[in-house]
């Protein structure tokens, strides 16, 4: 540890070491905090408004510290998810014609599960974070519940991805780790969507029972996506088709009631209708609306195929990044949390 370090922390180094969890952290200096107004040091107290009385204008809640990297894991762990549910689905039907695409459906889960992890590890800065939420196993606690689910999803997918479907002692021991990797992948497809609403910011509370059904549509589109760019053959095409229609036409009906839900107060909605956060939003309906008229377009099947999934990846992943960033809006607005509080009085 640096001499000036000691100094910054009031540590003496002779008879104390920095070290721990917040070790390495470094608080952000005024000017480049996101909020800089709420930033701000008061040199006098401002008047507060009589209208939409908050606390002197002051956010209520610290937005998140996530970056892109968690709405991109979102994306990877839902489509990760939703892949191995179909390939396991898919292994319930007899006969050999669709081993390929049971195959292609493990794979994509093995790919997602593991970058996914990959990004939430990049998040947390250090490997071991990761391994000390694993010291326990709390089925009531969001967090803890997708690290377990995340730390088993790639070695099922993998056992499951190698031998599926080949005979033999390994083929059954596939076989069974096939299914496990489904019921984890069902799982890591919504617990996402569940995590982000257990959390105190207002648009997140409201919309805590429509979200995870939309990040579970939205997850089944994005599999269906990602399996029509790698995939061939009739039968599992049919699949995915009819998967992505599925994930595509909920991912706009779930999307819809949210947008509803939180607009009762609409102060509450506003992020998702302004901004950044307003943009992605509306270009996550679009892009997604666009993709299942592309599908039902006639034409070329193998271009149309490439296109609809293009447009539908596209569309998911604006969607994640719209949730991000309209919470992220949602905890900076103070009267949000005050205007909902009033209304659930």
């Amino acid at each position: 540890m640096s001499e000036a370090a000691s100094v910054a922390r009031y540590i003496d180094p002779t008879i104390g070491t920095l070290e721990g969890e917040g070790a390495q952290q470094r608080a952000l200096k005024p000017e480049e905090h996101v909020n800089r107004e709420a930033s701000r040091v008061w040199t006098e107290l401002p008047e507060p408004s009589e209208d939409e009385p908050t606390y002197y204008n002051r956010p209520v809640l610290k937005e998140s510290v996530w970056t892109w990297d968690i709405p991109a894991y979102y994306y990877l762990g839902g489509a990760a998810g939703a892949a191995l549910t179909l390939g396991a689905a898919t292994q319930l039907r007899p006969g050999h014609d669709l081993d390929q695409f049971v195959r292609h459906c493990h794979w994509v889960g093995i790919i997602g599960s593991t970058a996914g992890a990959g990004l939430l590890i990049h998040d947390l800065g250090r490997p071991s974070r990761f391994l000390n939420m694993m010291r326990v196993f709390r089925p009531t606690s969001p967090m803890n519940l997708g690290s377990w689910v995340l730390a088993w999803a790639a070695p099922t997918a993998i056992t499951a991805g190698l031998w599926v479907r080949r005979g033999g002692a390994l083929g059954y021991i596939s076989e069974s780790a096939g299914y496990a990797s489904g019921a984890i992948g069902l799982t890591l497809a919504t617990y996402t969507g569940v995590l982000v609403s257990n959390t105190a910011v207002p648009l997140y509370i409201e919309a805590r029972r429509i979200m995870p059904v939309l990040f579970g549509a939205s997850a089944l589109a994005s599999a269906a996506a990602l399996l029509d760019m790698v995939h061939e053959g009739d039968a599992g095409c049919t699949i995915t088709h009819i998967a992505g229609a599925v994930g595509r036409v909920g991912e706009l009906v779930a999307g819809k009631a949210l947008e509803a839900q939180v607009s009762r107060v609409p102060r509450v909605g506003r992020p998702l209708k302004e901004g950044v956060s307003g943009a992605l939003w509306l270009s996550s309906k679009l892009l997604t609306v666009a993709s299942l008229a592309v599908s039902f377009w006639p034409g070329k099947v193998k271009q149309k195929r490439r296109m609809a999934a293009g447009l539908a990846t596209a569309g998911s992943l604006a969607l994640r990044f719209a949730v991000h960033y309209a919470g992220k809006a949602s905890a900076r607005d103070p009267r949000a949390t005050f205007e909902l509080q009033r209304n659930r009085v």
